[in-house]
């Protein structure tokens, strides 16, 4: 078994308050649920509100498929008009971790 994870460190748009904030990260968390079928939180940069983290885990007994679903969601949010995405880290872990 293998788990994959991603975070994305975003910096958003026009966005000037929490609230906004909200507006703009809850369907992007919906939709790559919806899309992907990963789980997906805001995992940090609670109290700032032009960024965003978010993390997405996915698991499975195949590496490669866990490559291809991680690379479909970065592919996915880098195309998003409303967000810049500033950095993405990946990582594999396995039952040796």
């Amino acid at each position: 078994m293998y788990v994959g994870t991603l975070s994305f460190d975003l910096l958003l748009g026009d966005v000037r308050s929490l609230k906004e904030k909200r507006s703009v990260v809850r369907p992007i968390v919906a939709e790559l649920q919806r899309r992907y079928g990963v789980s997906v939180a805001e995992v940090g940069g609670h109290d700032l509100y032009r960024r965003a983290e978010i993390g997405i885990a996915v698991v499975s007994g195949d590496i490669p498929h866990i490559t291809d679903v991680l690379g479909q969601c970065e592919r996915w949010m880098a195309a998003r008009p409303e967000v810049d995405l500033l950095s993405a880290r990946q990582r594999i872990h396995g039952d040796e971790d």
